[in-house]
């Protein structure tokens, strides 16, 4: 049976579209938050998780990305209707073939220091995320080459079309570090930048506060309206609605019960539209650290298991909406037909586990963070009630990316970035990120190389859909919901946008007019 549809008020705060088209030379990117330089406007926000590097291969593309996509920027940016835009590349052009792609570098830009940031700056830092172990390394994987021919042209050269490329460009595989100064032991806490803020180290306090100031000599410095940004780490939710009642922000998210008693002196809410997804990732798929999970009939119980209408309305106070598909509702991969594919059912979840010769259940291990928290008890019984034994263990918020990462547990509950583009979750199926353990299969593996190779946008819409019921149906995931954020803002800020675009920049906020 289908689920239905709801509309969708607000939820808990959650931490964790390329085609072969060219862009114009020349072109600006369309203003994001006005007023221009001469402002002398502040922002605070309140944020769950600090940044764990300023490394550039390091970086992540959740809430730390408050962090270091001020002091650094990116090659190309998405604006708030998701559209790819110019950025410190001012143009960017495929081959026919979608084996050479092609970046202008503007002339006006310069690192904090003065230096320029020039091709041969952008040809160092993609070689560096491509040779180093990090977050940035497998955005690379289908690039063989990167050319500086000239100061401002770049000619990457791919093994194979890589439909997400352009995407990682706008985000942490797009930064542009300083090349003669990025293996110092300084930029791991207090980087020279690209980008149009810097670190004020002594306001700042790492982990806990980072005091952000304004470049006079940016080169599109006049669509930064805020002359002093600041980001707090504040892992509890009650600790953030304190401090936007208090004054010590201006932004924090708010939980949806809590909305009513927010709003007025100086505070009103907005809400951000439903469209980071929510998952249990059944990552150990090959049996590596907890051997039941190697079985399809395993992972597809705990599926069952999951109550997931429940989890929406008890825990999300109705401000969500349940799925079973992986691929967002935005995409063109996504399937209606798939929507209770896995309607609970705890008899069903018990016959597939003692099919599997788990009858008596198994114990499964998975890292607790402030992002995993609230749901954790509701996750614990729904498995415990058909035998799942599940152990939580505590990793600091910093360091669960790693965690998962390096392979250290069978399974973890995730979110995913907001309308990532399909080109991109596709990517995810394959990165460390989501696949630690390096799982692979012969049929899954045809279809992602088939979408990759596909220069057709509506072609590779159709083999997107054909991945998404293939993860689907084999529960390599257990996706849970669709959540957004209901923000407390303070009067004279303005969130903009529709959150189609959520990547956490300053660029997300503006002075009210």
């Amino acid at each position: 049976m289908k689920r239905t549809r709801r509309a969708i008020a607000a939820a808990a705060a959650v931490t964790v579209a390329i085609g072969l088209a060219g862009c114009a030379a020349g072109a600006e990117p369309t203003t994001q938050s006005g007023d221009g330089a001469d402002s002398t406007a502040t922002l605070s926000l309140a944020v769950q998780s600090p940044p764990r590097s300023l490394d550039p291969v390091d970086l992540d593309a959740g809430q730390q990305a408050f962090v270091w996509s001020s002091i650094y920027d990116t090659l190309l940016y998405r604006d708030n209707e998701g559209v790819i835009q110019p950025n410190a590349a001012s143009a960017w052009e495929w081959s026919e073939d979608g084996l050479t792609l092609t970046f202008t570098i503007r002339e006006d830009m310069t690192f904090s220091n003065g230096d320029p940031v020039d091709a041969g700056a952008v040809k160092a830092t993609l070689d560096r995320n491509k040779e180093r172990t990090g977050q940035q390394q497998e955005k690379m994987q289908y690039v063989t080459a990167v050319e500086a021919p000239d100061a401002q042209t770049v000619v990457l050269t791919f093994s194979t079309h890589d439909p997400a490329f352009l995407f990682n460009m706008t985000q942490d595989g797009g930064a542009i570090a300083h090349p003669a100064t990025v293996d110092d032991e300084r930029t791991t806490t207090n980087p020279i930048g690209s980008g149009p803020y810097t670190l004020n180290t002594e306001r700042s306090v790492n982990g806990s506060s980072y005091v952000l100031e304004r470049r006079a000599d940016y080169w599109n410095v006049d669509q930064y309206p805020f002359q002093t940004f600041t980001v707090k780490v504040l892992q509890d939710q009650t600790a953030q609605v304190n401090a936007l009642r208090s004054g010590q922000v201006d932004v924090a998210s708010v939980p949806a019960n809590q909305v009513s008693s927010v709003e007025g002196n100086g505070i009103y809410t907005q809400f951000v539209p439903a469209i980071s997804g929510a998952f249990i990732n059944l990552a150990d798929r090959g049996g590596v650290k907890e051997p039941a999970l190697a079985d399809v009939r395993v992972r597809q119980a705990i599926n069952y298991a999951l109550p997931r209408e429940q989890m929406v309305e008890q825990l999300l106070f109705g401000a969500g909406q349940a799925t079973d598909q992986l691929f967002n509702a935005k995409g063109s991969a996504y399937l209606e037909e798939l929507e209770g594919y896995y309607d609970y059912d705890v008899d069903k979840a018990r016959e597939l586990l003692d099919e599997a010769g788990y009858a008596d259940g198994f114990t499964l291990t998975m890292p607790s963070s402030p992002v995993s928290l609230n749901f954790e008890p509701t996750i614990s019984q729904a498995l415990a009630d058909v035998g799942i034994t599940v152990v939580w263990d505590a990793v600091p918020a910093g360091s669960a990316n790693a965690a998962v990462a390096t392979g250290q547990y069978p399974a973890f509950f995730a979110t995913s970035a907001a309308v990532p583009p399909e080109r991109e979750t596709v990517r995810q199926l394959q990165s460390a990120a989501q696949n630690p353990f390096t799982w692979n299969d012969p049929e899954l593996d045809e279809l992602i190389a088939a979408a990759n190779s596909e220069l057709d946008d509506d072609k590779r819409a159709v083999i997107y859909q054909d991945i998404n019921r293939w993860v689907t149906e084999n529960a390599l995931f257990a996706p849970l919901f669709y959540l957004g954020t209901t923000l407390g803002i303070k009067d004279g800020i303005e969130r903009l946008g529709d959150g189609t675009t959520p990547f956490s920049t300053v660029r997300l906020y503006g002075v009210a007019g």
